[in-house]
């Protein structure tokens, strides 16, 4: 029960915020203010609109808002969200584009489940959305899932992304930002050994943890330093009343982004000084930059107690994908089995979240693939945000990528050793 109380502690200050952003919006508001001008009112305004906007988007998924794409002919085709296939803990889904004759790259985008929704990558769909046929997987919040459905580690993460890679089959082309970087590595090595056949023709690894020791961050220091039943204790609550998922524990999202902005207070506190200001001026808007990139950076999800300590102890604490000791269900997964998909490392020279060398380290562990196969790229002054969503990837790194998928389109072509075991089973 303590767990649970802090958890509804936690949803009720939110909540609370929420309730008195709102109710000193509509004080301010009513008429008969207008008739004694003063501008403390106003300011009590503006701070009410953004204290509610911004205490509500916490608990609000963000929707995709891609409505229509231009393609070649010159039209917008309309952008149709569909679920191609649903699991418990995440679906895979596609942007149809309408009326468009499907595109030979087919891309599976694999979003991070790092506190934020697959929305977080928004940007990248878009810039993809004219030249792919782009799928990605869409991950649920954790609150929302009752305990019946079972556990979810990063075996099971793992698991599900070898199955959207065998749904989508061998033609598809992987491209992994951040958190996920090293289990879709570890899911492509398990389909080289379990279903060959179902491995995709390339994976491009985004500015992710493979081996944390490569080149420390703040991030990867908290993770050593940190023991596990202090994560435990502190970190981990069990979802409250409200939600499908009572008695579920969790890594909660509003503890994520308490975390989140600690790191960077002086620069959001500035943010939003300034944003009221522009409130209380008339000269915000309801998409203006601020509330862009605040709807999305503030709407946060509950991960599983499981997903979030298996992670820490193993790929960052043990490292267990950095030395290719990676086992799921008891099973060794090795690195080495990686013959013929072509893999793309790019990494941001001032990314502080997953430093560069950290994604580089899985070039070392394709001991079995050849190195025609194998390619990095540091983009110069780039970010983490940078490397997947900023001007770094629009100018720079997509062009880059498409390149390489279209470089590595082909049928790997099967070895006379491959042939005699497939001739042989």
């Amino acid at each position: 029960m303590k767990y649970m109380a802090t958890y509804d502690m936690m949803e009720t200050i939110r909540n609370t915020n929420e309730w008195m952003g709102a109710t000193a919006k509509a004080m301010a508001s009513y008429p008969s203010v207008a008739m004694w001008p003063n501008p403390a009112m106003e300011m009590m305004r503006a701070w009410g609109e953004v204290t509610e906007r911004s205490f509500a988007r916490m608990v609000a998924k963000p929707d995709w808002n891609i409505d229509s794409v231009t393609a070649e002919d010159g039209r917008d085709h309309l952008v149709v969200v569909e679920k191609v296939v649903e699991r418990p803990f995440g679906d895979l889904i596609h942007f149809n584009v309408t009326d468009r004759p499907a595109k030979p790259r087919k891309v599976l985008v694999v979003a991070p489940m790092s506190g934020h929704y697959a929305t977080l990558l928004r940007k990248t769909v878009i810039s993809l959305l004219p030249d792919c046929e782009v799928y990605i997987t869409d991950w649920h919040n954790a609150r929302e899932i009752p305990v019946s459905a079972g556990k979810f580690d990063v075996e099971d993460y793992t698991l599900y992304l070898a199955e959207f890679m065998r749904e989508l089959g061998p033609d598809t082309h992987v491209l992994a930002v951040c958190q996920p970087v090293p289990l879709a590595l570890a899911a492509t090595a398990y389909l080289a050994e379990q279903d060959p056949s179902a491995q995709p023709r390339s994976l491009t690894l985004i500015g992710g943890p493979v081996d944390p020791e490569a080149n420390h961050t703040e991030v990867t220091d908290f993770g050593r330093t940190v023991t596990m039943g202090q994560l435990e204790q502190s970190m981990i609550q069990r979802v409250g009343f409200k939600y499908p998922g009572v008695g579920r524990k969790v890594y909660p999202g509003l503890l994520q982004l308490a975390s989140f902005i600690s790191m960077n207070g002086e620069t959001h506190t500035e943010a939003f000084k300034t944003q009221i200001m522009a409130v209380a001026k008339g000269e915000a808007s309801d998409n203006d930059k601020h509330n862009k990139f605040y709807d999305e950076y503030l709407a946060v999800m509950d991960m599983t107690a499981e997903f979030y300590l298996s992670t820490v102890q193993r790929i960052f604490k043990n490292r267990e994908i950095a030395t290719n000791t990676f086992t799921i269900e008891g099973k060794p997964v090795d690195m080495g089995k990686i013959t013929t998909v072509a893999v793309k490392i790019v990494e941001g020279e001032k990314d502080d979240i997953s430093a560069p060398g950290q994604c580089l380290a899985a070039l070392d562990l394709l001991t079995g693939l050849p190195d025609s196969k194998k390619a990095s790229h540091l983009e110069p002054g780039a970010g983490h945000y940078g490397i997947f969503a900023g001007k770094s990837w629009r100018n720079n790194i997509r062009p880059l990528v498409l390149d390489f998928i279209d470089a590595n389109a082909d049928a790997p072509k099967t070895s006379k050793r491959a042939k005699k075991k497939i001739a042989a089973e």
